[in-house]
């Protein structure tokens, strides 16, 4: 079965309250013929709702879903030709690290960490190695970005700048990442699963 299309528009709400989100979601795709890529829980006990669809279409289902949502929203992304790195990333694609620099970007919310992606690899040289999206992270994201050193530090400063004044964003380029943390970041980043192997 071929994945759903994300492009050219992805939609992304983030709600604090499970009940708010299933009626949120159900305005988003009463109000127009969007597809829900993914509806569900995740931790700590948050709601998301992602769309996906033509640019008008996802807007209004989106606005929909901020009305309904009220002050259960939480945070929310609207991307226009989402980059194709992003709709991989979103997917679950993992690259390893082969340049001399990685840039990392955490957010307190998922919404706010797919804007910091697309802005990162829209506005620089980088290639986007892992988007990881709430599950076991409290509800946090975080995104690996890796190229040249300045190249990097552009993406990660023109991501968080897209993340805007968000509290719990926080930030780092480092130059030539040792081989035994290169070794971790490829295999699976849950601390528990790996400490039980």
């Amino acid at each position: 079965m071929p994945p759903v299309p994300i492009e050219p528009a992805l939609g992304l709400l983030e709600l604090e309250s499970i009940a708010a989100g299933i009626e949120a979601g159900d305005a988003m795709v009463k109000r127009a013929p969007v597809e829900v890529l993914r509806a569900g829980t995740v931790h700590p006990g948050k709601y998301l709702v992602l769309v996906g669809g033509d640019v008008a279409d996802v807007q209004e289902a989106l606005e929909a879903g901020t009305d309904v949502g009220g002050l259960a929203v939480r945070d929310v992304t609207f991307l226009a030709n989402i980059h194709p790195d992003v709709v991989e990333g979103v997917r679950g694609r993992r690259q390893t690290a082969q340049d001399e620099a990685l840039g990392i970007i955490e957010t307190a919310t998922v919404p706010a960490i797919i804007r910091a992606a697309d802005a990162g690899v829209k506005g620089a040289s980088v290639r986007l190695l892992e988007l990881h999206l709430a599950d076991d992270l409290g509800g946090k994201g975080y995104l690996l970005f890796d190229g040249p050193v300045t190249d990097v530090e552009a993406a990660v400063e023109i991501g968080t700048s897209a993340v805007g004044e968000a509290r719990g964003v926080h930030a780092r380029v480092i130059a030539q990442l040792h081989t035994e943390m290169a070794d971790e970041l490829a295999a699976d980043g849950r601390f528990a699963s790996r400490v039980k192997a």
